[in-house]
């Protein structure tokens, strides 16, 4: 023991001497059991809530943090009975982690999708806004984060700062988007980025449209209205996950890519071209990635590494069925090389095609077959392929 905390233990000692001998008097085992039910409490404070739609047979739930818990200590070695309402909870897909509990990141990942809210009715509290302008933005974004090589996760990160600042705001006018916009892009690339382009590069970009002034003045407008919650898990992370566990072989390290770089990109750019659609907004980020994955693989892989049952995930593949056949009809994405952009790391850096013209074709299919989306998981048992010469439209 230290002399300050010495004499800090004397003074308690001076002035509370009854408190002292009273707890002098505590036998051993209420003290241990004080002190375990003190630190359980810190280290697990849990409720159950629904994950998925109640829908299903099986109502998968999980747990997030609650400074409530009923709790049961049952003996002094550690190991303690909860007792919960509905108690299921879903087992973690990832595999066994070396450096953490696959269970407790699985949770928080969970978590961060219950967090982070975002919802298309946004568009109710800006009157002078269309969804078309959403996509136009986006789309420019998009060619922005190629120009500058940045990362996919950058662009995601952008798209749901954007997202989720519209849902704080009202009556914001259409001169303003691009400005919110770049701001996004801005505060992402300084999270996500090594080396993020320079706040003059940012403004140039916007053909004089947007000040450096104004992009510091609205980046702190947008942190604030966000309340520094800066990390989401997006689309294309849980897109990324989802490959990863799937690619998954002898080797259980899952922060090693082992997935392919050409596959990885095919569905990357369906998720780049629901994005564009507000209509997307309708579903957490993992249903999206999960039905985006769904039309590249087998319902049986999708349940593996999602832990999502068909129930969970068929209303946003019906919505995505023009998406991925307007995107397997058109030109495949093809891995472009980059200056100053390794081998392997070429598939993170996000491109831009003709996103608006896929995307008016996608939207053109669900005006003329409103039913064309209704698929069951014995309809879609594999990739996608395109449809029959006979069944295409004249």
């Amino acid at each position: 023991m230290s002399r300050r905390s010495g004499r800090l233990q004397a003074q308690i000692e001076n002035t509370c001497p009854q408190k002292d001998q009273n707890a002098r008097k505590r036998k051993p085992e209420e003290c241990s059991r004080r002190k375990l039910e003190t630190h359980v409490s810190k280290k697990h404070r849990y409720e159950i809530q629904s994950r998925w739609a109640s829908g299903g047979a099986v109502s998968p739930c999980m747990l997030i943090e609650t400074p409530h818990k009923e709790m049961e200590v049952t003996d002094f070695s550690g190991f303690t009975k909860y007792r919960f309402k509905n108690l299921f909870i879903k087992p973690s897909p990832l595999p066994c982690l070396s450096w953490g509990s696959s269970d407790d990141v699985w949770i928080k990942m969970l978590n961060k999708e219950l967090k982070y809210v975002h919802d298309k009715s946004f568009l109710c509290q800006h009157s002078k806004l269309q969804p078309k302008m959403r996509t136009i933005l986006l789309d420019w974004l998009l060619e922005v984060c190629e120009v500058y090589t940045l990362h996919r996760e950058t662009f995601y990160l952008a798209q749901d700062f954007f997202d989720r600042f519209m849902l704080t705001q009202e009556n914001i006018n259409k001169n303003r988007l691009q400005l919110i916009g770049i701001t996004s892009l801005f505060i992402a690339c300084k999270i996500e980025e090594i080396y993020p382009p320079k706040l003059q590069a940012l403004a140039y970009v916007t053909d004089g449209a947007c000040t450096e002034k104004e992009i510091l003045d609205m980046e702190l407008i947008v942190l604030k209205a966000l309340n520094w919650n800066l990390c989401p898990e997006t689309a294309i992370s849980w897109l990324k996950l989802y490959i990863q566990m799937a690619s998954l072989k002898e080797d259980p390290n899952i922060l090693l890519p082992q997935f392919s770089q050409d596959t990885f990109l095919q569905v990357a750019q369906l998720l780049d071209l629901c994005i564009l659609d507000i209509n997307s907004l309708d579903y957490q980020y993992g249903v999206l990635a999960a039905a985006a994955f769904f039309y590249h693989t087998s319902l049986e892989v999708v349940q593996k590494v999602s832990g999502l049952n068909w129930d969970s995930i068929s209303n946003c593949v019906n919505w995505m069925a023009p998406f991925a056949t307007t995107v397997t009809e058109s030109s495949p994405a093809k891995l472009k090389d980059f200056q100053k952009i390794s081998t392997e790391d070429r598939h993170n850096i996000q491109t831009h095609t003709n996103y608006l013209d896929i995307l008016n074709e996608a939207h053109q299919k669900q005006a003329e077959s409103p039913t064309m989306g209704r698929l069951s998981p014995a309809s879609v048992g594999g990739i996608l392929t395109p449809p029959k010469s006979t069944e295409k439209p004249l």
